[in-house]
């Protein structure tokens, strides 16, 4: 939605995503069952396609266990979105935790990364706000890959 929409959205972060859902299974068949057969409609809703157009130059956040089943299936397909995020030069930082699946857990331990994340842009977006002081560095441009213990 983001990435369609850059004038509405200040920042994007996501746990675990469906990266490429074109070059994925579930996500051929959900496009498919809800789009047709038409692989250039498909493009408007798969994130690693519209990064490639989209300009949204805001920083974003991606949070990956190194142990989800569903990474190991190609379905998430995070490399592909990091790819493309290079080539259109897109700020993006994605983390891969070891040992984290795709549970509560995970995103009970890193929600918080998030919420400083957006607030760190909507602090950026509106300075004289003063309801939230960021710790964090998501903002800065840049494409890194960092792993973590649980």
């Amino acid at each position: 939605m983001a990435l369609r929409n850059s004038d509405r959205y200040q920042s994007v972060s996501a746990f675990a995503p469906i990266a490429a859902p074109m070059r994925c299974l579930w996500g051929q068949k959900a496009f498919t069952n809800y789009l047709g057969f038409d692989k250039d409609t498909w493009r408007a809703y798969d994130a690693s396609e519209l990064v490639k157009e989209a300009e949204y130059n805001r920083p974003i956040l991606i949070d990956q266990g190194s142990a989800d089943p569903f990474l190991d299936e190609q379905w998430l397909l995070p490399h592909v979105f990091e790819q493309a995020c290079t080539l259109a030069k897109q700020p993006l930082t994605l983390r891969f935790h070891e040992g984290y699946n795709h549970s509560y857990y995970f995103i009970a331990t890193l929600i918080e990364d998030h919420i400083r994340h957006h607030a760190a842009a909507l602090v950026n977006k509106f300075p004289q706000s003063s309801y939230c002081e960021s710790k964090s560095s998501r903002t800065t441009p840049s494409i890194s890959r960092m792993k973590s213990a649980p």
